[in-house]
């Protein structure tokens, strides 16, 4: 016989509460109290390597970090690196998105080979790369001398190192991008195209009138992920570079790796992050008001 509850229970008048509240305890734990416990720290001088106990400074570890010169140049980097890196992987996804649009043999083939660099592991990424570059039996340097062009230096100088990452980054997340816009595409509704056939229209005009406007939204979608994911990369410039050579590859991300794990300076490691996090959501919040604006 089936025990019966009585009518106004504590668990019916408190559903609303208690099934969301492992989601809730969740978001708390693993994000909230990561990101309250990092800008606490920012406060502070916290050096494990000084044997000072940890003191509340305010201010003077963020007067500190800024006005840092190498900090002012990993900030550029770190804007170099996305810029270049989220133009080129909009462009080439937009393109590649076009053509998966139509129907052509082996178009399910293709998106298959599409999905391997997104799910190859980034040390792994790094490694091949690495030898893809390497300026003595690397196939990039073999096949600038089979067009008569000089050898470089890749990675190992200054002046290529960031494109030579961000090549790696479009290799990998330009799938992403034209699968995102693949799927807005294919949602279009097919009769402003046959209006502007029937009216002469070109094929540019077509998607310059119709295509980019109707899926500019879902690029957006597309820009903001990876804007994110670009300010914030880590992985591939670690184990490709390290932030080299010199600092000539060190971003906000690596600079604070190194500051809290080779220097041990957690209270100035806490402010690059804290910067990172402000600049993150600083750009996220304007790709969404742009976002908003073309849907008014």
């Amino acid at each position: 016989m089936a025990i019966k509850r009585p009518k106004g229970s504590f668990l019916e008048k408190n559903l609303h509460i208690i099934f969301p509240l492992p989601a809730v305890v969740f978001v708390i734990v693993m994000m909230l109290f990561p990101v309250l416990y990092t800008l606490f720290l920012s406060f502070t001088n916290w050096n494990l390597t000084s044997g000072m106990p940890l003191s509340i400074v305010f201010l003077k570890s963020y007067q500190k970090v800024l006005r840092e010169p190498r900090f002012i140049a990993a900030l550029g980097r770190t804007f170099s690196f996305t810029a270049l890196a989220v133009a080129v992987e909009t462009i080439l996804g937009m393109i590649v998105a076009l053509i998966l649009n139509r129907e052509f043999r082996g178009k399910g083939f293709t998106k298959l080979i599409m999905l391997l660099p997104l799910v190859s592991t980034p040390v792994a990424i790094g490694i091949v790369f690495n030898l893809f570059y390497d300026p003595t039996i690397g196939l990039a340097n073999f096949v600038l001398t089979r067009f008569g062009l000089p050898r470089q230096a890749w990675t190992g100088s200054a002046a290529t190192v960031i494109p030579s990452l961000a090549i790696v980054d479009i290799w990998q997340w330009t799938p992403m991008i034209a699968l995102i816009l693949l799927s807005g595409l294919a949602s279009l509704s097919s009769e402003p195209y046959e209006s502007a056939r029937v009216d002469g229209a070109s094929e540019w005009q077509i998607f310059w009138r119709i295509t980019l406007p109707m899926v500019t939204p879902t690029l957006l979608t597309a820009l903001i992920l990876r804007t994110i994911d670009a300010l914030k990369t880590f992985d591939i410039i670690y184990a490709m570079t390290g932030g080299g050579p010199g600092y000539a590859s060190e971003t906000l991300n690596v600079m604070a790796f190194k500051y809290s794990f080779e220097y041990f300076r957690m209270g100035q490691a806490s402010v690059i992050l804290v910067f990172l996090f402000m600049l993150v959501l600083f750009m996220s919040l304007l790709i969404v008001r742009m976002r908003k604006s073309l849907e008014l």
